[in-house]
């Protein structure tokens, strides 16, 4: 489900190519692509018939994979995006704190 209103989509918009994680660009590449081959290991293991628990053990260790990328890039949100907004002030400020914060919520959640 998008939680994203019509004003966070036009914000977004005028930032394109301006984001924090610009810098670390390439490690996130590379670790989504690391990510990307366990998945395709965790359905060669189900097709194999592999163990449940050893393919278990190998969804457990990706969805620490994806949680870590998930972190770095709210890291990198926080201090770019956010604290940028919150140089300038006014409702770019608490659209970026909101945003933010629902990002923690669906992280937490997950």
């Amino acid at each position: 489900m998008n939680e994203s209103t019509g004003a966070e989509n036009a914000l977004h918009d005028g930032h394109h190519g301006a984001h924090g994680y610009i810098s670390n660009k390439d490690d996130y590449l590379k670790r989504l692509r690391r990510i990307e081959g366990q998945a395709r290991g965790l359905q060669g293991m189900v097709s194999d018939e592999k163990y449940c628990i050893d393919i278990l053990t190998q969804i457990s260790a990706m969805t620490s994979a994806l949680q870590s990328v998930a972190l770095g890039l709210l890291d990198d949100h926080l201090n770019h995006c956010v604290v940028d907004a919150a140089a300038v002030g006014g409702p770019e400020a608490d659209l970026k704190m909101r945003e933010a914060s629902a990002a923690i919520a669906r992280l937490v959640r997950s």
